[in-house]
C-alpha cells in the first residue's frame, strides 16, 4: 500500500494546471512530458489523449514508476492503471477542471488509458 498525497501536496495539484511525468530511472535520457492531471477523493489520475499507444503511457505501465514534477518539487510515484469504476467520477473532475478543452480527456481513448499515480 502506498502512502496518500498529503493535504499540502493536493492543494498544490489542485493548484497547477499541470504536471510534468517522467516513466523509469531518472537519467539525462528520461522522457519528460507534460500532462493534465485530476485529483478524486484524494487521487491522482492523468490521461493519454492518444491512449494506450502513447509513448509516455505505455512507459509508465512498463516502468510501474517514475517522477512528477509540479510547482518546483518531484516526486517519486508509482503508476497502475486506473480501476474502471473510477473512470466516470474522472471524466466529471476532468470536465470540472477543464472545462470545454476537457474534451481531450474524457473520450473513450483517453479513457483506456487512464493512470492512478501514488507517491513512492
Amino acid at each position: 500500500m502506498t502512502a496518500p498525497w498529503t493535504a499540502a501536496t493536493q492543494a498544490v495539484l489542485r493548484d497547477a494546471f499541470s504536471l510534468h511525468l517522467s516513466a523509469g530511472p531518472a537519467g539525462p535520457d528520461a522522457l519528460e512530458v507534460e500532462v493534465g492531471m485530476v485529483l478524486v477523493d484524494g487521487e491522482l489520475y492523468v490521461r493519454s489523449q492518444r491512449g494506450t499507444t502513447s509513448q509516455w503511457y505505455r512507459a509508465a505501465i512498463r516502468h510501474g514508476e517514475g517522477r512528477v514534477r509540479v510547482a518546483g518539487e518531484t516526486v517519486a510515484v508509482r503508476f497502475e492503471p486506473a480501476a474502471p469504476e473510477a473512470a466516470p467520477a474522472v471524466d466529471a473532475a476532468y470536465r470540472s477542471r477543464y472545462g470545454a478543452p476537457a474534451s481531450f480527456a474524457v473520450g473513450r481513448t483517453a479513457r483506456a488509458a487512464t493512470l492512478r499515480i501514488s507517491p513512492a
